[in-house]
């Protein structure tokens, strides 16, 4: 399937290291290995076989391009350190951790500078970071690449040129680029596994992608470079790779880590004695990111807290991994549902569903929906928003997961009882496309309202509330204002049941006071008593109930 046309960056953008430059450089990077993220999983040999890189990268940049979006920074400096940041924070797999490292050496140059010598000097000191980083570098990978590019940029400095600073700032990227292209061609004669493979290193190529971006922003094209020409692959001989992940070791642990420097260094140590592939890179405010492959989990994430305070822990077993990539293909169907509090997340887990966190006042991202998708590894993929702001984020990793041979759905809730409602109703006896069908028509047949607290005063469409008001919503609009959260909820069901109704479904939330679920249901018992009502606790912050009519 081809990939997204490339983008040109604005006019006036061309040459300039500025701010504007480089989040056009950002956002150029995500649009690239999108287009590329197929064939730099195709290349991946290295450490482990288990065909991901592109996709890694692609998520790691996302998540940098996510932290620039975010704090806007007004600095060449500040937009680059906001990637690094944003890179580490979301970074997958040991390529990820080291783009990580190489934009943070770029956000370390010295500003001051030509241009053309910032850039020369970032990828220098992003060089010597990634290195840093990594307890036992191995030639022929990304690491490899990265070198050839910062050793051409610096060489092409030192000889003077004509010409303006603009012109000097692209031939420095520009020599950068062609450098690492040259690098990556060599890969396969420094790794045994690449030539047996007859590939290139698939970090190294996606690094190959990311500065080819940096030079069609400075020059204002949208030149690509060709893929690199790769040998009819050993399928076997990457098969008994992937029989362990590494050639020792079963598992590939990471986490964040909020530590000292002195406690990370007896950490490196620790795990380096417990695992091989390790790689430990910091933000340099504390935080840290680490990455190592191991058969004693349980060991390596107590030395991660022994050192400091560990999180978003993360252990992916190979065997796994390689099971998924023998099949070829997608297999069984599956539904996804975005869910707002651990209650509802255990309500949609009890019926095999597949739960995201997030909701109305925490939307999760593209990739958060989009891991869970692909980790159910079903051919054919439900994914239920379950509000109008996921929604947008659901479509993009719906259409994400079909280039990667999933048939995924999106049936556009916009509250978890209308997910509920079609949970309710999914056979997957049917055919996928009924199957759909059969649960957007019970979603929109469930009428759906909430009660929440007004967080300000403001003008709505049923008058103006002010901050401390309870708010009742029918389909996402204020319909009810009052002083009392339960007044309002019995006011507000009264109304949806006006239309008639025989099950009322309420979703109790974190903020609900003592005895609400009750005295609604004796409310309802007692002037509706032809209506079946369920009551579930859902924990979803910020609105005390949800209801549900069908």
């Amino acid at each position: 399937m081809p990939g997204p046309p490339a983008v040109v960056p604005p006019p006036g953008l061309s040459g300039r290291l500025d701010a504007a430059t480089v989040t056009a450089w950002c956002e150029l990077c995500v649009h690239s290995l999108a287009e590329h993220r197929q064939e730099i999983d195709d290349l991946n040999v290295f450490p482990v076989p288990d065909g991901d890189t592109g996709t890694n990268l692609l998520l790691t940049l996302r998540s940098a391009a996510d932290r620039v979006t975010a704090t806007a920074p007004e600095t060449a400096a500040g937009t680059l350190a906001a990637m690094a940041r944003g890179a580490l924070l979301g970074a997958r797999g040991n390529s990820g951790v080291i783009v990580s490292q190489l934009l943070r050496g770029l956000a370390e140059a010295p500003f001051d500078e030509e241009p053309a010598q910032v850039l020369a000097a970032g990828l220098s000191r992003a060089v010597a970071l990634a290195y840093d980083a990594v307890a036992d570098p191995v030639e022929g990978t990304i690491l490899t690449v990265a070198r050839a590019a910062a050793e051409a940029a610096v060489a092409h400095t030192a000889t003077p040129t004509a010409g303006s600073a603009e012109q000097a700032l692209a031939g420095v990227a520009a020599a950068a680029a062609e450098a690492a292209a040259t690098a990556l061609a060599l890969t396969p004669s420094l790794l045994p596994a690449l030539a047996q493979a007859g590939v290139v290193d698939a970090g190294g190529r996606g690094l190959v992608v990311l500065l080819d971006a940096l030079v069609s922003v400075l020059t204002g094209t949208a030149e690509a470079r060709p893929a690199p020409a790769t040998a009819v692959r050993d399928i076997r001989a990457l098969e008994r790779a992937r029989e362990s992940g590494s050639p020792t070791f079963g598992y590939e642990v990471q986490y964040l880590l909020d530590a000292e420097a002195e406690a990370v260094q007896t950490l490196r140590a620790e795990l380096a004695a417990l695992g091989d592939s390790l790689v430990v890179v910091g933000s340099g405010d504390g935080l840290w990111k680490v990455h190592v492959h191991v058969n004693d989990v349980g060991a390596a994430v107590e030395a991660g807290i022994r050192a400091g305070r560990p999180e978003a822990i993360d252990v992916l077993r190979f065997r796994d991994q390689i099971e998924a990539d023998r099949a070829t293909t997608w297999t069984g169907r599956a539904v996804v549902a975005v869910a707002p509090g651990e209650g509802l997340g255990q309500l949609f887990e009890a019926e095999r569903v597949h739960v995201v966190d997030g909701g109305a006042t925490n939307n999760p991202c593209t990739a958060d929906v989009l891991e869970v998708i692909t980790r159910t590894g079903a051919a054919e993929v439900v994914v239920l928003p379950n509000h109008r702001n996921v929604t947008g984020v659901a479509d993009a990793a719906a259409a994400q997961a079909r280039e990667a041979g999933q048939d995924v759905a999106v049936v556009p809730t916009r509250s978890p009882v209308q997910g509920l409602a079609a949970v309710a109703v999914a056979d997957a006896g049917r055919r996928f496309a009924d199957d759909v069908i059969a649960m957007a028509e019970a979603a929109a047949a469930t009428r759906w309202a909430e009660v929440t607290v007004a967080q300000r005063d403001a003008m709505t469409s049923a008058g103006r509330c002010q901050a401390g008001d309870a708010l009742g919503l029918a389909d996402g609009d204020v319909v009810l204002i009052g002083k009392s959260v339960s007044a309002v909820a019995r006011d507000l069901v009264d109304r949806l049941l006006l239309a008639g109704g025989e099950l009322a479904t309420v979703v109790v939330g974190a903020d609900a006071e003592p005895g609400l679920s009750g005295e609604l249901a004796d409310h309802l018992k007692r002037v509706h008593p032809t209506v079946e009502v369920v009551i579930y606790h859902g924990g979803q912050p910020h609105y005390p109930l949800l209801f549900g009519i069908e």
